[in-house]
């Protein structure tokens, strides 16, 4: 089954107190820890992954980001409130499940992208 065919069901979202961790739960019984960084950089935005792409951005010195705030979009999803004021992701519980399930293959990605475009994860 592929992960976008899932109904997957949040049971659980934590923010650690440093505000650059965030823990989601489903009723799975899959647990997966997402680093702030990481849901930035992978926002589903279009700001960052543009409308098709050749239009997706490498998005550099996110080392640090930080999560402000999460809030409810409908049932399906939240919108993550980063310190660097960016807001404008959807994260679908399914694309949670995906960044887990595939996170070698989007943080390759981009770290190869960093180091092709001569960019750092440093601010």
């Amino acid at each position: 089954m592929h992960v976008s065919d899932q109904k997957a069901w949040p049971t659980e979202i934590r923010l650690k107190n440093d505000k650059k961790t965030l823990f989601v739960s489903f009723d799975s019984c899959e647990t997966h820890e997402y680093s702030a960084e990481y849901l930035r950089v992978c926002s589903p935005s279009a700001e960052v992954q543009g409308h098709n792409p050749s239009q997706k951005k490498t998005i550099p010195g996110k080392i640090d980001v930080g999560i402000m705030k999460i809030e409810p979009v409908g049932n399906y999803a939240v919108r993550i409130h980063f310190d660097d004021l960016h807001n404008t992701g959807i994260y679908t519980w399914n694309y949670f499940l995906e960044l887990a399930h595939d996170k070698d293959k989007h943080w390759g990605v981009y770290v190869k992208e960093l180091e092709e475009k001569g960019l750092t994860r440093e601010r």
